[in-house]
């Protein structure tokens, strides 16, 4: 894929060149809008007007919506009003609402001065939901049909109206803007009749989702229930839009990401890596290491603290990375399976006990795995093949039995942490591989020094 986009790139690059705009248009013709944002991405941003200008109206609208916010303002501010009119009339109303809210004020002025009053009412009825719930990703555009209606109209109503909708495959059954069921293409087309009410064929069992929903529980909905489109009603159970599909695809891939992003211990950022500055990437990751930093140092009070022991047993000192590598190592294992599973919606605060005893039982095989060959690997190739005769069968012991204590607390706090911070109402990727190997380095180094001072003094 990525040899692919070079060569189209190149291909851009030549035509651009040699100015044959015609053979240009062509090729653009021919492409899916994804596949022309992703393009677009990568060429020079003063080439880019030129080519968007180029485009047929639809599909320069649909190119428009894929591309990232920056490049989106770029085009936006080299458009003529005329331009940008016909852009923005294009877009589907959560396109255009998302638009919206990603540019500056000086540029949110023009497209709402440039757009419809109908549209102008939707984006400003999207922007008033919370944000990242269903009603901020929804769409108002669908096709909704009446209980009383016969196949035959309501086919003439797809056909009329359904040009301006996100999609038409599932139609919504309202009376008094009352959801009461669904009905799909399909089944208006297998009617037997169609003369068939409506009412008749319809699915009386709707499954859908509160404008307060959140958007990540929505997006596992639609994954769930293998819908194209979940409809989203208000407090007083009218219907007042849809999430399809793509939307949820890119609220999964976008809580993904942010989840990726604190579980290694960074702020999440709004912008891709390669247009992300220098200075942008130091702001998201430095809050993140000073506190790191800041709290390693318990592990050197502790190191500190056991000084004494130290110095009389210097050959501990040597087992201190292994110990705690395998400690945070174990740790976030667990942190990331809980947290995975508090994503899917697979793990409740209820299920703490279940979720620890099962931890328990696997950090005994793992510790017990881990300190046999530990043990070997002390005694045959530190002591023999290394010659290191300071350490004895009591040292290697002291090492492996703190290495399998250690592996346990560190899987009952990996997977104890992310429940308990979604409990009182934080992220659970917070409590991820970074903070969490904090806090388990200083238990192994409690727990190793602990044990040798009580066996080797």
């Amino acid at each position: 894929m990525a040899e692919q986009f070079v060569t189209l790139e190149k291909s851009f690059m030549k035509l651009l060149a040699e100015k044959k705009y015609q053979t240009l248009k062509d090729v653009m013709a021919t492409m899916n809008a994804a596949d022309i944002a992703a393009v677009f991405e990568d060429l020079d941003e003063e080439r880019t007007p030129l080519l968007f200008r180029l485009l047929p109206k639809e599909l320069a609208a649909e190119a428009f919506a894929e591309l990232s916010p920056e490049l989106q303002e770029h085009l936006i501010r080299g458009f003529s009003d005329k331009e940008l009119h016909e852009v923005v009339s294009e877009l589907y109303v959560d396109d255009a609402a998302d638009l919206v809210e990603e540019m500056p004020a000086s540029v949110v002025k023009r497209i709402l001065a440039q757009a419809d009053p109908e549209m102008r009412r939707e984006i400003n009825e999207i922007l008033r939901y919370p944000e990242n719930s269903a009603g901020s990703i929804m769409t108002t555009e669908y096709v909704s049909l009446r209980p009383q209606m016969t196949v035959a109209e309501a086919i003439q109503r797809i056909r009329r109206t359904g040009v301006d909708k996100e999609t038409i495959y599932t139609c919504y059954v309202t009376e008094a803007r009352r959801l009461l069921g669904t009905v799909s293409v399909k089944d208006l087309l297998l009617a037997p009749d169609d003369n068939t009410p409506v009412s008749e064929i319809m699915d009386g069992h709707v499954i859908s989702v509160s404008t307060l929903t959140d958007q990540e529980e929505v997006a596992q909905m639609l994954s769930k229930y293998n819908f194209l489109a979940l409809p989203v009603v208000d407090a007083d159970e009218r219907m007042v839009g849809i999430v399809t599909f793509d939307d949820a695809m890119d609220v999964l891939v976008e809580e993904t990401t942010e989840d990726i992003e604190k579980m290694a211990g960074m702020l999440p950022s709004e912008k891709t890596y390669l247009r992300s500055t220098p200075w942008d990437l130091f702001r998201h990751r430095i809050p993140w290491l000073l506190l790191l930093m800041v709290s390693a140092t318990f592990t050197g009070m502790i190191i500190t603290g056991f000084e004494s022991a130290l110095a009389a047993q210097v050959v501990l000192t040597a087992f201190i990375p292994m110990l705690m590598d395998t400690g945070g190592n174990s740790g976030s294992q667990a942190s990331v399976t809980v947290i995975r599973a508090l994503s899917l919606g697979e793990l409740e605060l209820p299920d703490l006990p279940k979720v620890v005893w099962k931890e328990i039982q696997t950090a005994v095989l793992c510790g017990a795995a881990l300190a046999s060959l530990c043990f070997l690997k002390i005694m045959v190739f530190d002591r023999m093949i290394l010659g290191n005769t300071d350490i004895t069968v009591m040292t290697a012991f002291v090492v492996c039995l703190t290495m399998a204590l250690t592996v346990l607390a560190a899987k009952v706090v990996g997977c104890t942490l992310p429940l308990c911070a979604k409990r009182l109402g934080f992220d659970p990727a917070v409590m991820a591989s970074p903070f969490i190997t904090t806090i388990v380095d200083a238990l192994s180094l409690l727990v190793y020094f602990s044990i040798a001072k009580a066996v080797l003094f």
